[in-house]
């Protein structure tokens, strides 16, 4: 069976954005016809200035509304990565396997790190080599298939090229993955800004809807989402991103097509007004699961604690396999 891993980090609130670009796919699809692993990346919240006890907070909520959006336990693994040792110890491996052109070639670091001076900050060490744990995430466990966004495919071709670069060099240790795409709602953009991602970082503003947010809250965002010049609602990214981004949200939460849907609306309100709802109802069912599981704590403590124990008889034997290859005398 297709083996498959993703991930989230827990350095915001989780978005709409992640429900359509990546959860809810998970839910409906991937843990239902593959063997998969759904892992809240906590270890990745590290790499900027953080508070340990919100990164805490937020990993939890995320293993909370990664389950309150459909994982079941009982058809795939849902876990937390620092609780999965061989994470870390297979990243070192595979540093030492990445180069540094490598790394600093990274779209995301030069953006992250860009931003980080631009406030005065230091950049950490581990920005710059995160993307190889990314790898570690994956390879651990002889993954197949990484379902992710467009920003994310770049770490996924890092994840190949050392798979295959420790294969020849030191014996064949680990399956070459292989990066997937939802093919609606795969990048949903900030509804104030269009042309960027509709990122959990950012913890305020109007353009951000969150999976949490009541739905007056969701109503109030997306119809004051930013559209574009002119009133004729046509399909057309480059040129009308606001509008496109609203189609392709209807879309994605009604199954449609969103130039189609750009036919049956004359009004940038009526369409507003439709996407409003139509996000109301597909985050109802959500909002609901996650009370009732914030309700009972110890189940998804247990849950997160079962998963950890079975990832980690995953990881471990083609870890200690990798430690023998490269010259480690694994225990």
């Amino acid at each position: 069976m297709t083996r498959v891993f993703s991930g989230i980090k827990p350095t915001g609130h989780l978005t709409l954005g992640n429900y359509l670009g990546a959860v809810r796919q998970w839910a409906e699809v991937d843990q239902r016809r593959t063997d998969a692993l759904f892992c809240v990346v906590d270890m990745h919240a590290l790499t900027v200035e953080h508070d340990p006890a919100r990164v805490r907070r937020l990993s939890r909520q995320a293993a909370t509304l990664l389950l309150a959006s459909g994982l079941d336990p009982e058809l795939c693994t849902v876990f937390v990565q620092s609780q999965v040792d061989e994470h870390a110890r297979l990243s070192y491996v595979l540093e030492c396997v990445a180069t540094d052109g490598e790394m600093r070639r990274m779209i995301q670091y030069k953006e992250k790190a860009a931003r980080e001076r631009d406030r005065g900050g230091s950049v950490r060490l581990s920005l710059l080599t995160y993307p190889v744990l990314m790898a570690a995430d994956i390879l651990a466990y002889g993954t197949d298939e990484v379902p992710v966004g467009d920003d994310q495919t770049q770490h996924v071709e890092l994840a190949r090229d050392l798979a295959v670069r420790f294969n020849q060099r030191y014996g064949q240790a680990f399956v070459v993955p292989r990066a997937t795409h939802p093919k609606v709602g795969a990048r949903v953009m900030n509804l104030q800004e269009p042309t960027s991602k509709m990122g959990k970082t950012d913890d305020v503003g109007p353009g951000i809807v969150y999976l949490l947010d009541e739905p007056d809250v969701v109503r109030k965002k997306i119809m004051r989402a930013v559209t574009d010049s002119g009133r004729e609602v046509v399909y057309d990214r480059p040129a009308r991103p606001g509008l496109a981004n609203l189609l392709e949200i209807l879309a994605a939460c009604e199954g449609g097509n969103p130039e189609e849907l750009s036919g049956v609306y004359e009004s940038y309100g009526a369409l507003k007004k439709d996407t409003a709802e139509a996000v109301v109802e597909l985050l109802r069912p959500v909002q609901q699961r996650h009370k009732e599981l914030c309700a009972d704590p110890a189940y998804v403590e247990e849950v997160l604690r079962l998963g950890a124990e079975k990832a980690r008889g995953m990881a471990r034997p083609r870890v200690d396999s990798a430690y023998r290859a490269i010259g480690l005398l694994a225990g």
